[in-house]
């Protein structure tokens, strides 16, 4: 999930405006200090430029202080060629063997910040400083922590026997005080949403959660969310969520009760053979749209009011290879989208793959998506 305002730097409470100063026990639990991070497979901001990583090998996910803090002075366009081989050169190797995991951006500073691995699975936080790629320490860094109830075991193999411990963690977002999580668990029903209290403590919730995926004509509890954002639909909060082979869902958060299955309300099929990437909010000429990027499809742009007032939720198979049903959606002139922000309220941040095989950084304005 990426790209809405998930957090508010003002409260207000009684008609009285509360400012950070009164939220700083935000980070009174953190500690300087290495938290042996071993993998990351998500990121996503919070407030006071807090930064949460999401570690499937270990099932926890970690609160780092970035110091990034400094609200940014003027709008800025990222346009970078070959990033791939700019990290490389900063990290001592080649770009194939650099694994881009994800990229957030700190809505305070729009400063980019990339994950990536390397062949020895070494996790590397990187931001990006002008037009220059630096380490963000994983070592010595103050920071909090918290693990995960019923993770996916370690061992745990889908039935081609691919690992599945790197879904523990699909996707992560914070939102109203509480990050979410997607992922998998070790339960029956193992497609699983958690929302976990910040500052971390021991009050876990999880739900189970099912879905008709059209595209297999089937309902289903195994397969994760990809990627999801919580927007307001009829006034309420909802979870807007793709799966892969690409059914789009809803679940109203007022129905995921804690320890219990949850049924979502598919909205559309998208087409099969393709995996969701990103899911971000922006608005252009004032109205609400949502994108969504994919593996082997067109970057898409959805309105959001057709899924608000859809009533027809889909139950039935499409059985047409590749064929979409439901909610409507544009295909925009982007491709190979590999990962997406928002860097601010008028430009979506991209990561995409060139015609060329370059791996180019780049901004859209909105008034072009």
């Amino acid at each position: 999930m990426k790209g809405i305002s998930l957090f508010i730097p003002l409260m207000l409470v009684g008609g009285l405006v509360l400012g950070y100063d009164h939220i700083s026990d935000l980070k009174s639990d953190f500690r300087v200090g290495d938290p042996e991070i071993r993998s990351i497979n998500a990121l996503a901001f919070g407030p006071e430029g807090i930064i949460f990583i999401g570690d499937s090998k270990r099932a926890e996910i970690f609160a780092l202080d970035t110091h990034d803090q400094t609200p940014s002075k003027e709008v800025v366009d990222i346009a970078m060629e070959n990033i791939d081989q700019h990290i490389a050169a900063l990290l001592g190797t080649t770009s194939g063997a650099v694994v881009i995991q994800d990229m957030a951006v700190n809505p305070i500073s729009q400063t980019v910040y990339i994950a990536v691995h390397v062949n020895d699975g070494k996790p590397i936080l990187l931001r990006l400083n002008g037009d220059q790629f630096e380490h963000v320490s994983l070592e010595m860094v103050s920071h909090a922590k918290t693990g995960l109830n019923k993770a996916v075991k370690e061992d745990a193999v889908d039935r081609r026997g691919r690992p599945l411990r790197k879904w523990a963690i699909s996707d992560l977002a914070y939102y109203n005080g509480n990050v979410m999580v997607s992922g998998l668990s070790n339960e029956e029903f193992s497609s699983t949403f958690r929302s976990i209290p910040f500052p971390f403590n021991e009050n876990q919730v999880h739900s189970s959660l099912e879905i008709y995926h059209a595209a297999h004509g089937q309902y289903e509890t195994h397969s994760p969310i990809k990627t999801f954002m919580p927007y307001e639909l009829h006034g309420k909060t909802h979870l807007i969520a793709s799966y892969t082979c690409t059914p789009l869902v809803i679940f109203p958060m007022d129905e995921m009760k804690p320890g219990e299955q949850t049924k979502g309300k598919t909205v559309a099929e998208l087409g099969n053979r393709n995996t969701p990437i990103d899911i971000v909010s922006y608005k252009k000429d004032g109205k609400p749209y949502i994108l969504l990027a994919n593996t082997s499809r067109a970057l898409m742009k959805i309105d959001p009011s057709m899924i608000e007032n859809y009533k027809d939720y889909l139950v039935a198979p499409v059985e047409e290879n590749s064929a979409t049903a439901g909610v409507e959606f544009i295909a925009l002139p982007y491709v190979n989208i590999q990962q997406m922000d928002k860097l601010n309220d008028d430009k979506v941040l991209l990561l995409q793959r060139m015609p060329n095989g370059a791996l180019n950084l780049h901004t859209a304005n909105s008034s072009r998506l």
